[in-house]
Protein backbone atom coordinates (compact mmCIF):
# COMPACT_ATOMS: atom_id res chain seq x y z
CA UNK A 1 0.00 0.00 0.00
CA UNK A 2 1.48 3.35 -1.08
CA UNK A 3 0.23 6.88 -0.45
CA UNK A 4 0.85 10.28 -2.07
CA UNK A 5 -1.01 13.59 -1.79
CA UNK A 6 -2.42 15.39 -4.85
CA UNK A 7 -4.78 18.20 -5.94
CA UNK A 8 -3.47 20.91 -3.66
CA UNK A 9 -3.62 18.69 -0.60
CA UNK A 10 -7.37 18.09 -0.97
CA UNK A 11 -6.88 14.43 -1.77
CA UNK A 12 -4.30 11.79 -1.26
CA UNK A 13 -3.82 8.84 -3.59
CA UNK A 14 -3.54 5.34 -2.18
CA UNK A 15 -2.60 2.22 -4.06
CA UNK A 16 -3.75 -1.31 -3.30
CA UNK A 17 -4.19 -4.53 -5.27
CA UNK A 18 -7.03 -2.92 -7.25
CA UNK A 19 -4.93 0.07 -8.28
CA UNK A 20 -4.95 3.74 -7.31
CA UNK A 21 -7.83 5.62 -5.69
CA UNK A 22 -8.17 9.20 -4.45
CA UNK A 23 -9.18 9.69 -0.83
CA UNK A 24 -9.94 12.98 0.97
CA UNK A 25 -6.66 14.11 2.47
CA UNK A 26 -7.97 14.25 6.03
CA UNK A 27 -9.93 10.98 5.89
CA UNK A 28 -8.67 8.43 8.46
CA UNK A 29 -9.57 5.46 6.29
CA UNK A 30 -7.88 3.73 3.37
CA UNK A 31 -8.52 2.39 -0.10
CA UNK A 32 -11.05 -0.33 0.71
CA UNK A 33 -13.25 2.02 2.72
CA UNK A 34 -13.15 4.61 -0.06
CA UNK A 35 -14.13 2.02 -2.65
CA UNK A 36 -17.06 1.01 -0.43
CA UNK A 37 -18.19 4.63 -0.09
CA UNK A 38 -18.34 4.88 -3.88
CA UNK A 39 -19.81 1.46 -4.58
CA UNK A 40 -22.46 1.39 -1.82
CA UNK A 41 -23.97 4.88 -1.87
CA UNK A 42 -27.32 3.50 -0.78
CA UNK A 43 -29.81 5.32 1.47
CA UNK A 44 -28.90 6.90 4.82
CA UNK A 45 -28.66 3.93 7.18
CA UNK A 46 -25.18 3.57 8.66
CA UNK A 47 -23.69 0.71 10.62
CA UNK A 48 -24.98 1.00 14.21
CA UNK A 49 -22.76 2.75 16.70
CA UNK A 50 -22.97 -0.22 19.05
CA UNK A 51 -21.49 -2.43 16.34
CA UNK A 52 -18.66 0.04 15.67
CA UNK A 53 -17.88 0.04 19.40
CA UNK A 54 -17.86 -3.78 19.47
CA UNK A 55 -15.60 -3.99 16.41
CA UNK A 56 -13.09 -1.64 18.01
CA UNK A 57 -13.19 -3.71 21.19
CA UNK A 58 -12.53 -6.91 19.23
CA UNK A 59 -9.54 -5.33 17.47
CA UNK A 60 -8.20 -4.14 20.83
CA UNK A 61 -8.45 -7.61 22.35
CA UNK A 62 -7.03 -9.23 19.19
CA UNK A 63 -3.92 -7.06 19.33
CA UNK A 64 -3.35 -8.06 22.94
CA UNK A 65 -4.00 -11.76 22.30
CA UNK A 66 -1.76 -11.85 19.21
CA UNK A 67 1.02 -10.13 21.16
CA UNK A 68 0.64 -12.62 24.02
CA UNK A 69 0.86 -15.47 21.49
CA UNK A 70 4.06 -14.00 20.08
CA UNK A 71 2.52 -13.29 16.67
CA UNK A 72 2.49 -9.48 16.88
CA UNK A 73 5.25 -7.15 18.06
CA UNK A 74 4.38 -5.65 21.44
CA UNK A 75 4.90 -1.98 20.37
CA UNK A 76 2.58 -2.46 17.39
CA UNK A 77 -0.01 -4.14 19.59
CA UNK A 78 0.18 -1.26 22.06
CA UNK A 79 -0.36 1.29 19.30
CA UNK A 80 -3.43 -0.61 18.06
CA UNK A 81 -4.79 -0.80 21.61
CA UNK A 82 -4.39 2.97 22.01
CA UNK A 83 -6.08 3.56 18.65
CA UNK A 84 -8.99 1.29 19.60
CA UNK A 85 -9.35 3.07 22.94
CA UNK A 86 -9.65 6.37 21.09
CA UNK A 87 -12.42 5.00 18.86
CA UNK A 88 -14.23 3.45 21.84
CA UNK A 89 -14.02 6.79 23.64
CA UNK A 90 -15.80 8.44 20.70
CA UNK A 91 -12.86 10.49 19.47
CA UNK A 92 -13.38 9.50 15.80
CA UNK A 93 -17.15 9.87 15.24
CA UNK A 94 -16.89 10.58 11.50
CA UNK A 95 -14.46 7.79 10.67
CA UNK A 96 -17.12 5.16 9.93
CA UNK A 97 -19.30 6.42 7.07
CA UNK A 98 -20.32 3.15 5.41
CA UNK A 99 -23.88 2.19 4.60
CA UNK A 100 -25.50 -0.91 6.05
CA UNK A 101 -26.27 -1.94 2.48
CA UNK A 102 -22.88 -3.44 1.65
CA UNK A 103 -21.44 -6.92 1.42
CA UNK A 104 -23.48 -9.50 3.31
CA UNK A 105 -20.37 -10.42 5.29
CA UNK A 106 -19.80 -6.88 6.50
CA UNK A 107 -16.31 -6.99 5.02
CA UNK A 108 -16.35 -3.30 4.15
CA UNK A 109 -17.06 -2.29 7.75
CA UNK A 110 -14.46 -4.71 9.09
CA UNK A 111 -11.90 -3.15 6.76
CA UNK A 112 -13.12 0.35 7.63
CA UNK A 113 -12.24 -0.41 11.26
CA UNK A 114 -8.92 -2.03 10.28
CA UNK A 115 -7.93 0.97 8.17
CA UNK A 116 -8.96 3.57 10.72
CA UNK A 117 -7.09 1.86 13.54
CA UNK A 118 -4.04 1.42 11.32
CA UNK A 119 -4.20 5.13 10.44
CA UNK A 120 -4.40 6.19 14.07
CA UNK A 121 -1.76 3.70 15.22
CA UNK A 122 0.77 4.52 12.50
CA UNK A 123 3.61 6.94 13.00
CA UNK A 124 6.43 8.30 10.88
CA UNK A 125 8.65 5.63 12.37
CA UNK A 126 6.29 2.69 11.88
CA UNK A 127 3.34 2.21 9.52
CA UNK A 128 0.76 -0.26 10.87
CA UNK A 129 -0.83 -2.48 8.23
CA UNK A 130 -4.66 -2.83 8.36
CA UNK A 131 -4.72 -6.43 7.09
CA UNK A 132 -1.50 -7.98 8.28
CA UNK A 133 -1.52 -6.49 11.78
CA UNK A 134 -4.88 -4.99 12.83
CA UNK A 135 -6.78 -7.87 11.21
CA UNK A 136 -4.21 -10.51 12.18
CA UNK A 137 -5.77 -13.95 12.68
CA UNK A 138 -9.23 -12.69 11.75
CA UNK A 139 -11.76 -12.63 8.93
CA UNK A 140 -14.87 -10.53 8.43
CA UNK A 141 -16.74 -13.83 8.56
CA UNK A 142 -15.90 -14.43 12.22
CA UNK A 143 -15.28 -10.86 13.41
CA UNK A 144 -18.58 -9.32 12.29
CA UNK A 145 -20.88 -11.95 13.85
CA UNK A 146 -18.78 -11.80 17.01
CA UNK A 147 -19.26 -8.03 17.08
CA UNK A 148 -23.04 -8.41 16.61
CA UNK A 149 -23.22 -10.88 19.51
CA UNK A 150 -21.14 -8.68 21.80
CA UNK A 151 -23.07 -5.50 20.91
CA UNK A 152 -26.44 -7.21 21.36
CA UNK A 153 -25.51 -8.80 24.68
CA UNK A 154 -24.14 -5.52 26.00
CA UNK A 155 -27.33 -3.74 24.93
CA UNK A 156 -29.49 -6.31 26.69
CA UNK A 157 -27.36 -6.42 29.83
CA UNK A 158 -26.81 -2.70 30.27
CA UNK A 159 -30.01 -1.15 28.89
CA UNK A 160 -32.85 -3.52 28.05
CA UNK A 161 -32.96 -5.69 31.17
CA UNK A 162 -32.64 -2.77 33.61
CA UNK A 163 -35.47 -0.94 31.83
CA UNK A 164 -37.58 -4.10 31.83
CA UNK A 165 -36.98 -4.66 35.55
CA UNK A 166 -37.85 -1.04 36.37
CA UNK A 167 -41.13 -1.23 34.44
CA UNK A 168 -42.00 -4.57 36.01
CA UNK A 169 -41.34 -3.21 39.52
CA UNK A 170 -43.36 -0.04 38.87
CA UNK A 171 -46.36 -2.08 37.69
CA UNK A 172 -46.06 -4.38 40.71
CA UNK A 173 -46.06 -1.37 43.04
CA UNK A 174 -49.18 -0.04 41.30
CA UNK A 175 -50.85 -3.46 41.63
CA UNK A 176 -50.17 -3.61 45.37
CA UNK A 177 -51.91 -0.28 45.86
CA UNK A 178 -55.17 -1.43 44.23
CA UNK A 179 -55.19 -5.09 45.21
CA UNK A 180 -58.67 -4.91 46.78
CA UNK A 181 -60.30 -2.54 44.28
CA UNK A 182 -63.02 -4.58 42.56
CA UNK A 183 -63.74 -3.68 38.95
CA UNK A 184 -65.56 -4.98 35.90
CA UNK A 185 -63.64 -7.58 33.94
CA UNK A 186 -63.90 -7.53 30.16
CA UNK A 187 -63.78 -10.18 27.50
CA UNK A 188 -64.51 -9.45 23.82
CA UNK A 189 -64.54 -5.76 24.90
CA UNK A 190 -67.75 -6.51 26.81
CA UNK A 191 -68.41 -6.58 30.53
CA UNK A 192 -67.56 -9.92 32.17
CA UNK A 193 -66.94 -11.28 35.65
CA UNK A 194 -65.32 -8.83 38.05
CA UNK A 195 -61.75 -8.98 39.26
CA UNK A 196 -59.56 -6.58 41.19
CA UNK A 197 -57.51 -3.91 39.47
CA UNK A 198 -54.54 -5.38 41.30
CA UNK A 199 -55.16 -8.77 39.69
CA UNK A 200 -55.34 -7.14 36.28
CA UNK A 201 -52.04 -5.34 36.81
CA UNK A 202 -50.35 -8.41 38.25
CA UNK A 203 -51.18 -10.18 35.00
CA UNK A 204 -49.11 -7.52 33.22
CA UNK A 205 -46.26 -8.19 35.63
CA UNK A 206 -46.50 -11.91 34.88
CA UNK A 207 -46.24 -11.22 31.16
CA UNK A 208 -43.07 -9.22 31.69
CA UNK A 209 -41.62 -11.92 33.93
CA UNK A 210 -42.18 -14.52 31.24
CA UNK A 211 -40.67 -12.28 28.57
CA UNK A 212 -37.62 -11.63 30.75
CA UNK A 213 -37.01 -15.34 31.20
CA UNK A 214 -37.11 -15.76 27.43
CA UNK A 215 -34.61 -12.95 26.87
CA UNK A 216 -32.30 -14.45 29.48
CA UNK A 217 -32.38 -17.88 27.87
CA UNK A 218 -31.71 -16.40 24.43
CA UNK A 219 -28.78 -14.39 25.80
CA UNK A 220 -27.16 -17.60 27.02
CA UNK A 221 -27.39 -19.03 23.51
CA UNK A 222 -25.83 -15.85 22.10
CA UNK A 223 -22.79 -16.10 24.38
CA UNK A 224 -21.10 -18.48 21.91
CA UNK A 225 -18.79 -16.53 19.59
CA UNK A 226 -17.57 -17.26 16.07
CA UNK A 227 -14.19 -15.62 16.66
CA UNK A 228 -11.26 -17.85 15.74
CA UNK A 229 -13.00 -19.49 12.81
CA UNK A 230 -11.59 -17.02 10.24
CA UNK A 231 -13.01 -17.51 6.73
CA UNK A 232 -15.12 -20.68 6.96
CA UNK A 233 -14.81 -21.88 10.56
CA UNK A 234 -11.61 -23.92 10.22
CA UNK A 235 -9.36 -21.30 11.83
CA UNK A 236 -6.99 -21.05 8.89
CA UNK A 237 -4.25 -18.40 9.28
CA UNK A 238 -4.74 -17.96 13.02
CA UNK A 239 -3.23 -19.46 16.15
CA UNK A 240 -5.07 -22.57 17.48
CA UNK A 241 -5.60 -20.82 20.83
CA UNK A 242 -6.72 -17.50 19.35
CA UNK A 243 -10.48 -18.15 19.55
CA UNK A 244 -10.49 -19.35 23.15
CA UNK A 245 -8.21 -16.54 24.27
CA UNK A 246 -10.35 -13.97 22.47
CA UNK A 247 -13.48 -15.20 24.21
CA UNK A 248 -11.75 -14.84 27.58
CA UNK A 249 -10.37 -11.40 26.70
CA UNK A 250 -13.78 -10.15 25.56
CA UNK A 251 -15.38 -11.55 28.71
CA UNK A 252 -12.91 -9.64 30.87
CA UNK A 253 -13.37 -6.46 28.85
CA UNK A 254 -17.18 -6.49 28.93
CA UNK A 255 -18.17 -8.40 32.06
CA UNK A 256 -20.23 -10.73 29.88
CA UNK A 257 -20.05 -14.50 30.11
CA UNK A 258 -18.68 -15.31 26.66
CA UNK A 259 -17.25 -18.50 25.20
CA UNK A 260 -16.05 -19.90 21.91
CA UNK A 261 -18.99 -21.30 19.94
CA UNK A 262 -19.44 -25.06 20.31
CA UNK A 263 -19.25 -25.46 16.54
CA UNK A 264 -17.41 -22.62 14.77
CA UNK A 265 -18.67 -23.76 11.38
CA UNK A 266 -22.29 -23.43 12.47
CA UNK A 267 -21.55 -20.09 14.14
CA UNK A 268 -20.48 -18.64 10.78
CA UNK A 269 -22.76 -20.54 8.41
CA UNK A 270 -25.92 -19.40 10.23
CA UNK A 271 -26.86 -16.99 12.98
CA UNK A 272 -29.64 -18.92 14.68
CA UNK A 273 -28.73 -17.59 18.13
CA UNK A 274 -29.41 -14.04 16.92
CA UNK A 275 -32.74 -15.14 15.44
CA UNK A 276 -33.60 -16.69 18.81
CA UNK A 277 -32.57 -13.54 20.66
CA UNK A 278 -34.75 -11.33 18.51
CA UNK A 279 -37.64 -13.79 18.84
CA UNK A 280 -37.46 -13.22 22.60
CA UNK A 281 -37.61 -9.47 21.92
CA UNK A 282 -40.70 -10.04 19.78
CA UNK A 283 -42.37 -11.79 22.74
CA UNK A 284 -41.48 -8.82 24.92
CA UNK A 285 -42.90 -6.46 22.30
CA UNK A 286 -46.16 -8.43 22.24
CA UNK A 287 -46.44 -8.17 26.04
CA UNK A 288 -45.68 -4.45 25.98
CA UNK A 289 -48.25 -3.90 23.26
CA UNK A 290 -50.92 -5.55 25.43
CA UNK A 291 -49.98 -3.48 28.46
CA UNK A 292 -49.74 -0.17 26.61
CA UNK A 293 -53.05 -0.71 24.82
CA UNK A 294 -54.86 -1.74 28.01
CA UNK A 295 -53.55 1.38 29.76
CA UNK A 296 -54.68 3.53 26.82
CA UNK A 297 -58.20 2.10 26.91
CA UNK A 298 -58.46 2.26 30.69
CA UNK A 299 -57.40 5.92 30.58
CA UNK A 300 -59.99 6.82 27.96
CA UNK A 301 -63.12 8.80 28.95
CA UNK A 302 -65.30 5.83 27.97
CA UNK A 303 -63.84 3.68 30.73
CA UNK A 304 -62.12 6.22 32.94
CA UNK A 305 -60.55 3.65 35.22
CA UNK A 306 -57.08 5.21 35.17
CA UNK A 307 -56.04 8.85 35.34
CA UNK A 308 -52.91 9.17 33.23
CA UNK A 309 -50.23 11.83 33.76
CA UNK A 310 -50.79 15.02 31.76
CA UNK A 311 -47.23 15.37 30.51
CA UNK A 312 -47.75 17.78 27.63
CA UNK A 313 -50.54 19.37 25.54
CA UNK A 314 -52.32 16.77 23.45
CA UNK A 315 -53.53 19.00 20.66
CA UNK A 316 -52.35 21.96 18.64
CA UNK A 317 -55.93 23.17 18.16
CA UNK A 318 -57.95 21.94 21.16
CA UNK A 319 -56.86 23.70 24.36
CA UNK A 320 -56.40 21.52 27.42
CA UNK A 321 -56.70 18.20 25.60
CA UNK A 322 -54.49 15.43 27.00
CA UNK A 323 -53.69 12.25 25.07
CA UNK A 324 -52.24 8.86 26.09
CA UNK A 325 -48.99 9.71 24.35
CA UNK A 326 -46.72 7.34 26.26
CA UNK A 327 -48.92 4.39 25.30
CA UNK A 328 -48.96 5.51 21.68
CA UNK A 329 -45.18 5.90 21.63
CA UNK A 330 -44.66 2.42 23.06
CA UNK A 331 -47.18 0.96 20.61
CA UNK A 332 -45.15 2.37 17.71
CA UNK A 333 -41.98 0.95 19.23
CA UNK A 334 -43.56 -2.51 19.36
CA UNK A 335 -44.74 -2.18 15.77
CA UNK A 336 -41.19 -1.44 14.63
CA UNK A 337 -39.78 -4.34 16.64
CA UNK A 338 -42.29 -6.74 15.11
CA UNK A 339 -41.36 -5.45 11.67
CA UNK A 340 -37.70 -5.93 12.51
CA UNK A 341 -38.47 -9.52 13.44
CA UNK A 342 -39.90 -10.15 9.99
CA UNK A 343 -36.74 -8.72 8.43
CA UNK A 344 -34.50 -10.80 10.66
CA UNK A 345 -36.54 -13.92 9.98
CA UNK A 346 -36.16 -13.46 6.23
CA UNK A 347 -32.53 -12.37 6.46
CA UNK A 348 -31.77 -15.51 8.47
CA UNK A 349 -32.56 -17.56 5.36
CA UNK A 350 -29.79 -15.81 3.40
CA UNK A 351 -27.13 -18.28 4.49
CA UNK A 352 -25.44 -20.49 1.96
CA UNK A 353 -22.88 -23.17 2.73
CA UNK A 354 -20.25 -21.70 5.10
CA UNK A 355 -21.37 -18.07 5.39
CA UNK A 356 -24.45 -16.10 6.30
CA UNK A 357 -24.74 -13.32 3.72
CA UNK A 358 -26.93 -10.75 5.50
CA UNK A 359 -24.97 -9.82 8.62
CA UNK A 360 -25.28 -6.01 8.38
CA UNK A 361 -29.07 -6.02 8.14
CA UNK A 362 -29.24 -8.46 11.07
CA UNK A 363 -27.12 -6.05 13.09
CA UNK A 364 -29.19 -3.02 12.06
CA UNK A 365 -32.53 -4.52 13.08
CA UNK A 366 -31.44 -6.44 16.17
CA UNK A 367 -29.58 -3.54 17.72
CA UNK A 368 -32.36 -1.12 16.86
CA UNK A 369 -34.92 -3.36 18.56
CA UNK A 370 -32.83 -3.58 21.73
CA UNK A 371 -32.37 0.17 21.78
CA UNK A 372 -36.04 0.92 21.01
CA UNK A 373 -37.40 -1.46 23.63
CA UNK A 374 -35.01 -0.23 26.32
CA UNK A 375 -35.78 3.43 25.66
CA UNK A 376 -39.50 2.81 25.16
CA UNK A 377 -39.90 0.90 28.42
CA UNK A 378 -37.91 3.49 30.34
CA UNK A 379 -40.06 6.31 28.99
CA UNK A 380 -43.34 4.46 29.60
CA UNK A 381 -42.33 3.58 33.16
CA UNK A 382 -41.08 7.05 34.03
CA UNK A 383 -43.68 9.22 32.32
CA UNK A 384 -46.80 7.04 32.58
CA UNK A 385 -46.78 4.09 34.97
CA UNK A 386 -45.25 5.93 37.92
CA UNK A 387 -47.84 8.68 37.83
CA UNK A 388 -51.04 6.90 36.76
CA UNK A 389 -53.80 6.65 39.37
CA UNK A 390 -56.93 4.58 39.72
CA UNK A 391 -60.23 6.49 39.54
CA UNK A 392 -61.94 4.59 42.33
CA UNK A 393 -65.28 6.37 42.02
CA UNK A 394 -65.61 5.62 38.29
CA UNK A 395 -64.54 2.02 38.79
CA UNK A 396 -66.98 1.37 41.63
CA UNK A 397 -69.85 3.15 39.85
CA UNK A 398 -69.41 1.02 36.73
CA UNK A 399 -69.28 -2.26 38.66
CA UNK A 400 -72.43 -4.36 38.24
CA UNK A 401 -72.89 -7.50 40.32
CA UNK A 402 -75.40 -9.05 37.90
CA UNK A 403 -72.90 -10.87 35.68
CA UNK A 404 -71.11 -12.42 38.65
CA UNK A 405 -74.39 -13.39 40.31
CA UNK A 406 -75.77 -14.96 37.14
CA UNK A 407 -72.59 -16.93 36.61
CA UNK A 408 -72.55 -18.25 40.17
CA UNK A 409 -76.27 -19.09 40.02
CA UNK A 410 -75.85 -21.11 36.82
CA UNK A 411 -74.52 -24.21 38.57
CA UNK A 412 -77.61 -24.24 40.83
CA UNK A 413 -80.45 -23.27 38.47
CA UNK A 414 -78.90 -24.10 35.07
CA UNK A 415 -77.12 -22.06 32.45
CA UNK A 416 -80.17 -21.26 30.34
CA UNK A 417 -82.28 -20.06 33.27
CA UNK A 418 -79.42 -17.92 34.55
CA UNK A 419 -78.97 -16.37 31.07
CA UNK A 420 -82.67 -15.47 30.88
CA UNK A 421 -82.50 -13.92 34.36
CA UNK A 422 -79.47 -11.82 33.41
CA UNK A 423 -81.09 -10.57 30.19
CA UNK A 424 -84.32 -9.70 32.08
CA UNK A 425 -82.33 -7.86 34.75
CA UNK A 426 -80.52 -5.84 32.07
CA UNK A 427 -83.77 -5.01 30.28
CA UNK A 428 -85.80 -4.10 33.37
CA UNK A 429 -83.10 -2.53 35.51
CA UNK A 430 -84.27 -4.63 38.45
CA UNK A 431 -81.71 -6.35 40.70
CA UNK A 432 -81.15 -9.99 39.87
CA UNK A 433 -81.94 -10.93 43.45
CA UNK A 434 -85.47 -9.54 43.14
CA UNK A 435 -86.15 -11.53 39.98
CA UNK A 436 -84.89 -14.77 41.53
CA UNK A 437 -87.08 -14.32 44.61
CA UNK A 438 -90.14 -13.27 42.57
CA UNK A 439 -89.87 -16.38 40.41
CA UNK A 440 -89.30 -18.67 43.34
CA UNK A 441 -86.01 -19.96 41.97
CA UNK A 442 -84.29 -19.70 45.34
CA UNK A 443 -84.85 -18.41 48.86
CA UNK A 444 -83.13 -15.28 50.06
CA UNK A 445 -80.75 -17.40 52.13
CA UNK A 446 -79.92 -19.62 49.16
CA UNK A 447 -79.36 -16.68 46.82
CA UNK A 448 -77.01 -15.00 49.27
CA UNK A 449 -75.08 -18.21 49.87
CA UNK A 450 -74.83 -19.15 46.19
CA UNK A 451 -73.66 -15.69 45.04
CA UNK A 452 -71.29 -14.91 47.87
Amino acid sequence: MTTRTTSAERFRTEHDAWGEINIPADAPWGAQTQRAIEHFAISTERMPGELIHALALIKRCAAQVNAALGALDAPVAESIVRAADAVIAGQWPDAFPLAVWQSGSGTQSNMNMNEVLAHIASSKARVVHPNDEVNMGQSSNDVVPTAIHVAALLGCQRALLPALDALRDALRTQAEGVQDLLKTGRTHLQGALPLTLGQEMRAWVAQLDQARRGVGEAMVAAQGLAIGGTAVGSGANTHPQFGERMARALSEATGLELRRADDPFAAQAAHDALVQLHASLRVLAVALRKIADDVRWMGSPWLGELRLPANEPGSSIMPGKVNPTQSESLLMVTAQVMGNDVTIGFASTLAQFQMHAAKPVLALNLLQSIRLLADGMRSFEHHCVRGMQADRERIEAALSPAMLQATLLAKHIGHEEAAVLYRDAQASGRPLRELVLDRGLASAEQFDAWTR
